[in-house]
């Protein structure tokens, strides 16, 4: 008997694993299904793909067909599916081993094949649970592909819906969802249901906001970022190689000679004569430019770029001045790297390699097409790049066999020089032979009074200029003071046939265009025996603080100078009016980046009043707090000796907080026995000192069902003034009775001291 009894529960358990219940919420569904829908959209968005139109109505169809049949075994269905993942999986492996440049759109793709198959088998809440989980990981790895702001709609929309979806499924876990039905039907959204539109609305808002705080104040250490390194599908460029009839810069502004039409043409401009530029590419990127050009750009965005630090996105140098441009003197020298096939990494050949440097990666999205230079921050050590071959010129520049094309994603990784001042001012003026044959060319005509009107302002200095780094500086600062930009750009008169650009902007018009600038600061620096070239690329651009990226557009182009330092590199200057004398550079901590150009976003649209108010308070109070804590975590970085010192700074820390902490708690209880009538008083400080023993009151208890408890623990004494103070409490407290409340305490501190 006792057999078959074992045996028939056996059965039961059996048959109650084998069938779970279902899970018949119509509305979990729905919002499952929404989420799992919104996480499609996402990836075709960020990733511009269209996988939405069969996906979404297949994943749709799915979940019907599931909902009508979620009580039968669908045992045919389950094995086709089976077959079907299988296959998913097979496809996914073959495009992991052949798209090697991001695998983040493969994951989603298999992610997405394998949530169609998915809905049509969802009998169970469990079953909705790993949808949730596709849709959730969709949208991270579509916030990673991101690179607009049209992916925060539907960021909103993923967590406006998974608001009540986790609602639903926390009823479901708890079997509300089947209790409801066997009662009164109450209203799902009425004011006291969890799924109120006025308290999910609240929800919704505390979230976003709560998320937009911790992502602006959340600090970024370089050091724990995911360096990952994304690049675009192969490119083959069949025949396009670096041999000797394909060495040139093509920039997609320029035209060819003899053909009508602008911004359309593959050929160079002229050096020399008058012009017009093309408005939509800068004028400044090919093998010459002509700083005879007149014109403005029409703003276009070019680039967008993740990078672990902001600065000048080089794009080339040049370093022969033509009187009226630059040209790059050996355009054909270029050192030609290839990579293997089964890597994406080239390993760049470079020709100076500074003392302290800091690695950057860097990730480019080309938006408007480009020349085939490409930008990236000084000193590139390791390039992921599409092409088989690139190569690198002597002025440092990377150059691709074709131009950049709308879409292209490439990633580099540079060791940008720190900008040590005080080594700068240090450097040397024994300059080697391959600096001083290029970078030191002037035309003698101009050079005599050229380098007389550069000493006459180094002159004005209050105190003498030695080093090469603060002449520089100087000269930089003196060209923004005393010289201008032109308050038309287009009144600004063409150079004569004959006439040199650097000479008429010191002596004849006292100013120019921008670029004109930086092109007057190399020849004065040449002028005094300092190396010098032009060098082109963009601006850092703006930040935007939701996507983590710079925007960076045509109008950010122009040219700067660079000066070589002698076992420090090359170092640029900005001597044009309105810009920093000194690029954004690596010296300065980004631990707290995002937060700083989000202040400077928001800055934007306050009066300036306000700014300033604000400016200073963060200056005083806060920015000395994040000073601080950017010092401690330097120090507890610094090896083992820093390691052992950040724990024992915790632990003192946390020791001292926790006193503190008890202190406070000390304080306030004091504040609110203060404010409490003598009896009360009395009352509430015996309860803290029971408690405190581990016999508190419970809330339901009366103090005589308190006390008469606590006769049962305590000594007879010690019940006895229990009791006493009680009754009193009771008399005071519900008869209005004036309890002799000084002996009453007398015989409470008693009771203390004989308690301790």
């Amino acid at each position: 008997m006792t057999n078959e009894r074992f045996e028939a529960i056996g059965k039961q358990n059996v048959a109650s694993r084998s069938i779970l219940p279902a899970e018949d919420s119509i509305l979990l569904r729905l919002l499952v299904q929404g989420l799992v829908v919104v996480g499609i959209i996402a990836v075709d968005v960020a990733a511009e793909t269209q996988m939405s139109f069969w996906a979404v109505p297949l994943s749709l169809v799915g979940a019907t067909w599931s909902w009508y049949r979620r009580r039968d075994r669908n045992v045919p269905v389950k094995f086709l599916l089976a077959m079907g993942m299988l296959l998913a999986m097979g496809t996914f492996f073959g495009n992991l081993f052949t798209q090697l440049n991001d695998t983040r759109l493969v994951l989603a793709e298999l992610l997405i094949q394998l949530q169609v198959l998915h809905s049509f088998d969802l009998p169970r809440r469990k079953d909705l649970g790993y949808s949730m989980v596709i849709g959730l990981i969709l949208l991270g790895v579509a916030g990673t592909l991101s690179q607009t702001l049209a992916f925060a709609p539907l960021l909103l929309i993923f967590l406006a819906i998974a608001l009540p979806v986790l609602v639903l499924d926390y009823q479901s876990r708890l079997g509300i969802s089947r209790t409801r039905k066997r009662q009164k039907r109450l209203p799902l959204f009425s004011a006291s249901s969890p799924l109120a539109f006025r308290r999910l609305s609240s929800f919704l808002l505390v979230i976003v906001g709560l998320g937009l705080g911790i992502f602006a104040l959340m600090p970024r250490f370089p050091g724990y970022q995911l360096q990952t390194f994304p690049v675009s599908s192969p490119i083959e460029v069949g025949n396009q190689n670096f041999q000797a009839d394909n060495r040139g810069i093509v920039n997609p502004g320029y035209v060819r000679e003899g053909e009508e039409g602008s911004g359309t043409g593959t050929g160079v401009s002229r050096t020399t004569g008058p012009g017009e530029l093309d408005d939509t590419f800068y004028y400044g990127f090919g093998n010459q430019i002509n700083q005879n050009l007149r014109g403005e750009l029409k703003p276009k965005v070019v680039l967008r770029v993740r990078s672990q630090s902001p600065g000048f996105w080089r794009v080339q140098a040049f370093d022969r001045y033509t009187g009226q441009g630059w040209e790059i003197s050996r355009e054909n020298n270029l050192m030609e790297a290839t990579r293997p096939s089964w890597s994406y990494q080239f390993l760049l050949p470079t020709p100076f390699a500074p003392d302290r440097t800091k690695e950057i990666v860097q990730t480019y999205t080309v938006v408007s097409e480009l020349p085939n230079i490409i930008p990236a921050l000084s000193y590139p050590r390791r390039l992921y790049f599409p092409t088989r071959e690139v190569a690198i010129d002597l002025e440092g520049s990377l150059r691709s066999p074709l131009g950049l094309l709308e879409g292209l994603t490439y990633t580099v990784i540079s060791k940008v020089p720190y900008r040590d001042r005080t080594l700068l001012q240090q450097a040397t003026t024994d300059y080697p032979e391959s600096i001083s044959e290029y970078y030191l060319e002037i035309p003698p005509e101009i050079a005599p009074r050229v380098r007389k009107r550069t000493e006459e302002i180094l002159a004005t200095s209050p105190k003498p200029i030695t080093s090469a780094y603060e002449k520089a500086l100087y000269l930089a600062q003196a060209l923004k003071q005393r010289y201008s930009l032109p308050q038309n750009p287009l009144d600004l008169p063409f150079l004569e046939e004959d006439e040199d650009l650097v000479e008429a902007f010191l002596f004849k018009y006292e100013g120019g265009y921008p670029d004109h600038f930086s092109t007057s600061l190399t020849i004065m620096l040449r002028s005094l025996g300092i190396p010098a070239r032009l060098v082109v690329g963009f601006d850092t651009g703006e930040f935007n603080p939701f996507t983590g990226l710079y925007i960076v557009k045509n109008i950010d182009a122009y040219a700067m100078t660079e000066v070589y330092f002698p076992n420090q590199g090359w170092f640029a200057f900005d001597p044009i009016p309105g810009h920093e004398l000194l690029p954004q550079s690596v010296e300065e901590s980004q631990t707290f980046g995002v937060l700083r150009q989000f202040w400077q976003w928001v800055a934007g649209w306050l009066p300036s009043p306000v700014t300033n108010w604000l400016s200073n308070l963060w200056s005083g109070v806060i920015g000395a707090g994040i000073r601080v804590f950017v010092w401690l975590w330097r120090l507890f970085s610094s090896g083992w000796v820093g390691l052992f010192t950040g724990l024992m700074v915790a632990i003192a820390c946390g020791f001292l907080g926790w006193l503190g902490w008890q202190q406070w708690q000390s304080w306030r209880y004091r504040r609110w026995l203060a404010g409490l009538p003598p009896m009360e008083n009395l009352y509430q400080q015996m309860l803290k000192v029971l408690s405190a023993k581990g016999y508190s009151k419970h809330p339901a208890q009366t103090p005589l069902e308190y006390a008469r408890t606590m006769s049962q623990h305590q000594p007879p004494a010690s019940a006895e003034i229990i009791d006493q103070i009680s009754q009193a409490y009771i008399r005071w407290r519900y008869g209005g009775q004036t309890p002799n409340i000084q002996q009453l305490r007398r015989q409470f501190r008693t009771w203390v001291k004989s308690k301790n």
